[in-house]
């Protein structure tokens, strides 16, 4: 989780080898099944995409194709990715809108998109990407085209799914009440690092990295809890330009624990508690 611009995105799409043709990966490393996924060719890699790693794309209303039928974009993943046509692929993109909970799933496929609600794409959008049975599920911010409503049936599905699947799940957001009610380990990134990295009780129960804690503290309290006339709090400034980031710790100019060696040197990922933080107040050693 993160702001807009943290870099969550770009994060996803490089395990999926989906990042533009002008970007490169300079150093890490990315392992699928005992296998490196930066050592595999695009050949392997289309054999992955879809089959072991299926991605549910942050607005569904420009991931589907609006002239064609749903029954044509579902009946076409079902044959790339396992081999079906016919009556039995069919019969599994049923099986699919059923499991996603659409309502009359033959009607579903014969719509077009536009013909759709934002919730029922979505459901469609997820469908598609359980097709194979993958191993991992990577949705990107899957419940920001949504309201509320929707939002809550949407996490609802997606944490039943995981269950009765087992698959693992990906899911990048930058809603701390998302991530607080779907994850079991948190990632949260600022100006395209990771910053903290933990359990999501402990990491928003006892945020570590002076960003991780001014997100928290952004979290709206009960009315009843708080002064109406005080205003909420906020993480001041903004992500900065990466082609030109502060020197020393990226977070530095908006920290308000910010020290000299904050604005020189880069800090270390360090342990942090129960957690571990990309910050000098955790310096080993200091």
């Amino acid at each position: 989780m993160g702001e807009s611009g943290s870099g969550k995105s770009t994060l996803a799409y490089t395990i999926l080898r989906l990042i533009p043709s002008n970007a490169r990966i300079d150093s890490g490393k990315i392992t699928l099944q005992n296998r490196s996924v930066l050592e595999l060719s695009e050949k392997e890699m289309r054999s992955i995409r879809g089959r072991e790693v299926s991605m549910v794309f942050q607005d569904p209303g420009t991931a589907l194709n609006p002239v064609f039928r749903i029954k044509d974009q579902v009946l076409r993943v079902i044959k790339e990715n396992i081999g079906l046509s016919g009556i039995p692929a069919r019969q599994h993109a049923m099986r699919l809108m059923a499991e996603v909970e659409l309502p009359d799933p033959a009607e579903v496929l014969e719509a077009f998109p536009y013909e759709l609600s934002g919730g029922m794409q979505q459901r469609v959008m997820i469908a598609m990407a359980l097709a194979s049975n993958p191993k991992l599920i990577v949705a990107d911010e899957p419940t920001s085209a949504v309201d509320a409503t929707i939002q809550t049936q949407i996490l609802s599905l997606l944490r039943k799914l995981r269950t009765e699947r087992e698959f693992s799940m990906i899911i990048i957001t930058h809603s701390i009440a998302v991530a607080a009610e779907v994850c079991d380990r948190i990632a949260v990134m600022y100006a395209g690092e990771i910053v903290e990295l933990g359990e999501a009780k402990k990491i928003l129960e006892y945020p570590k990295h002076p960003y991780t804690e001014g997100l928290v503290k952004c979290i709206p309290k009960p009315r009843a809890a708080r002064s109406p006339k005080v205003d909420l709090p906020t993480v001041p400034g903004q992500v900065p330009d990466l082609t030109s980031p502060p020197a020393g710790c990226r977070f530095n100019p908006r920290c308000p624990y910010a020290m000299e060696a904050c604005r020189k040197e880069r800090p270390g990922f360090w342990k942090a508690g129960d957690s571990k933080a990309l910050c000098h107040l955790y310096r080993e050693g200091g």
